[in-house]
């Protein structure tokens, strides 16, 4: 269905081919999963099957890309529309409407499909992404993870033959983007769809593919394969993964159920074993200890990151950043957003804010950075009131990394970037930049922030955000597009500003990144808070916020292969 032919991509102004010499050929009603590091090129694979690249984002292509029998080079996308359905990491850049119902029916009507089958078809999408009560509902209006639904809903209407997903799964709670690959799975088998999906959260969907494509680097030759083969070498895998290699398993687990089978005589091993603190470190009780009211003294692990000592401005200790929520209320037009909500973060505690789409997670960290102004209750932030506190001394007290990166970056390069987060935030010249060396390796100055990928957008958003070393740091779905080793070195660099005392409140569905991260688990449920306490006392009860160490070794409070490791290594 889909074939490459010496496939090789060079943009203008990059000194080497993104993509070099690809020869693949995806077969016909099959799930193909396409992995590898940042940066390495997925994007681009996937925008030559759908003719976006070159037609839409120019550079120069050489070799042929053939979908169905056509050539991509002489087919432009909209020659293409009806054979290939795409979905980018960006929902948001897909609509052109402003219901959720008219976005379904879109793209049928550039078709020219009958109106009869038009509604079938949309009731159809709508009962099959759970999309059935936002039918009405303005697009604005709808959480990051709804609108991912709606995006891949209006692919999915025209029926297309080969489906190209790009980070699919990213923004949606664990039971939609189960939902989302339950549907996939049904096209694919009941109607013989192609779907190539690349996809950073391999726990979710690589035991659903029949292949997966492996992209070690950038310009080098991919590797096609079963999964369990190829996650045997590839650099990105999910824990299940991990912890088979840890054990020597043969072949590789896939899915938690496949570790489960084997790994009784694991749990026997930690039988008599206290899991060490949440994300590794020596023995001692499952649970963190209760975080200092006071941040730990200078000098910081921070100023190790940025690899030398700040300026004076930046040795006080930190600002306090006790933030308490008293009754917290939000209604924003007939949806009341938040209900009664009462949370108290100390200084140098990490909490993750969990909970389906919709819950009111983004709007409780808008409420707490003081862009939403509570319809009753309060909100104290070092004791000011966000919403009161003029903006630019609110940056000052608290950093927010919004869902969509690109409403942080303004400047044509990362250097340009950087120059000006060190302006506003009165930091040393290079500060900046050594933070995004330190979450992006490799990335050039002149590099311009559209020309990286979405995880790369994400970590430079983040880094200006960082410079400022606000007391409160806010993140919302901050591994979205993150590859494991790009979610690795931000666990570090979040550890190291919990460490100097500042406080972190993260909304997030990826479960793994709050077992490895957070000192505590708030879970949000249609605006209210229906659980809060130590990560492992939250989580491992829950099926569907429990990383997947946890479900391997249930009852026992495992929650990362670290803590695995170090306890195997400790018992010999």
């Amino acid at each position: 269905m889909i074939r490459f032919d010496d496939v090789s991509v060079q943009y203008e102004g990059v000194d080497r081919p993104t993509l070099s010499g690809v020869d693949l050929t995806v077969p016909e009603g099959e799930l193909v999963l396409l992995v590898g590091p940042s940066g390495v090129g997925k994007s681009t694979l996937l925008g030559a099957v759908s003719g976006l690249v070159p037609h839409f984002t120019g550079g120069r292509l050489t070799g042929r890309v053939t979908v169905g029998g056509r050539d991509t080079r002489t087919h432009k996308p909209r020659e293409l529309a009806d054979l290939v359905g795409t979905v980018g990491q960006d929902p948001l850049s897909h609509f052109v409407t402003d219901t959720v119902e008219d976005e379904l029916a879109y793209g049928m009507e550039s078709l020219g499909l009958a109106p009869d089958v038009m509604r079938r078809r949309v009731e159809e999408t709508l009962d099959l992404l759970g999309l059935a009560g936002l039918r009405d509902r303005p697009i604005a209006t709808l959480s990051g993870g709804q609108q991912q639904r709606v995006a891949i809903g209006s692919v999915l209407t025209p029926h297309p033959r080969v489906l190209v997903l790009d980070e699919p799964t990213s923004a949606l709670d664990p039971a939609a983007a189960e939902e989302v690959l339950a549907v996939l799975q049904r096209l694919v088998h009941d109607l013989g769809t192609t779907v190539l999906m690349a996809e950073h959260r391999l726990e979710r969907v690589v035991q659903y593919a029949d292949q997966v494509v492996l992209l070690p680097s950038p310009g080098a030759a991919p590797v096609m394969g079963a999964p369990a083969e190829v996650m045997a070498v590839s650099p990105v895998h999910p824990p299940v993964v991990s912890l088979g290699r840890l054990a020597g398993w043969e072949p590789l687990p896939l899915s938690v159920r496949d570790a489960r089978r084997r790994a009784s005589g694991m749990r026997e091993r930690l039988a008599g074993v206290e899991p060490g603190p949440v994300g590794g470190g020596g023995g001692g009780r499952t649970t963190l200890p209760p975080p200092s009211p006071r941040p730990a003294p200078r000098p910081s692990a921070l100023a190790r990151l940025f690899g030398r000592a700040p300026r004076e401005r930046h040795e006080e200790p930190v600002t306090d950043a006790t933030t308490r929520v008293e009754r917290l209320a939000v209604r924003r037009g007939r949806v009341e957003a938040l209900r009664r909500v009462t949370l108290t973060v100390a200084p140098g505690e990490t909490v993750a804010l969990m909970g389906r789409n919709g819950a009111g997670k983004s709007t409780l960290l808008s409420a707490l950075v003081g862009m939403v102004e509570p319809t009753s209750g309060t909100v104290l932030v070092g004791g000011r009131t966000p919403h009161r506190t003029p903006p630019p001394e609110m940056v000052r007290r608290v950093g927010l990394v919004p869902q969509e990166p690109r409403d942080l970056l303004y400047a044509d390069t990362v250097a340009a970037e950087c120059a000006a987060a060190d302006a506003d935030a009165g930091a040393a010249p290079g500060s900046c930049r050594a933070l995004v060396s330190e979450l992006l390796p490799g990335v050039a100055d002149a590099t311009h922030p559209r020309d990286l990928s979405e995880g790369q957008r994400l970590a430079l958003a983040l880094a200006l955000v960082l410079t400022a070393r606000p007391p409160l740091l806010l993140l919302d779905e901050p591994t979205r597009g993150l590859d494991y080793a790009a979610k690795a070195r931000l666990v570090g660099v979040l550890r190291a500003l919990a460490a100097d005392g500042h406080a972190i409140v993260l909304a997030t569905h990826d479960v793994e990144l709050a077992a490895e991260l957070a000192y505590r688990v708030v879970i949000l449920a249609d605006g209210e808070v229906v659980a809060d306490g130590p990560t492992p006392q939250v989580v491992v009860s829950s099926p569907a916020f429990a990383p997947q160490i946890a479900k391997v070794l249930a009852p026992q409070e495992w929650l990362t292969v670290s803590q695995v490791r170090e306890a195997l290594g400790g018992a010999g």
